[in-house]
């Protein structure tokens, strides 16, 4: 994991399926994600969330982009 994330974003195999969270709570990255590419702001999402930063919001972004990078695509 890159430095830019790696203390934001969790992972607990008891929380949500184990899918990466945001500092331990159970707002997941991919939600942070859908409510962005919907079209939600920074500050609909912090103020539909008061526990989330702006931090976070960057940092669920790194690790997409982080994730993106390291994708391969195999044809066949």
């Amino acid at each position: 994991m890159s430095a830019v994330y790696q203390s934001t974003i969790t992972f607990e195999p008891g929380k949500r399926g184990g899918k990466p969270c945001i500092r331990g709570l159970r707002i997941t990255v991919y939600e942070v994600l859908s409510y962005l590419a919907s079209g939600m702001s920074h500050e609909e999402i912090l103020a539909d969330f008061p526990s989330l930063t702006e931090t976070d919001i960057l940092a669920c972004l790194a690790y997409a982009a982080d994730r993106e990078r390291q994708t391969v695509v195999v044809r066949s």
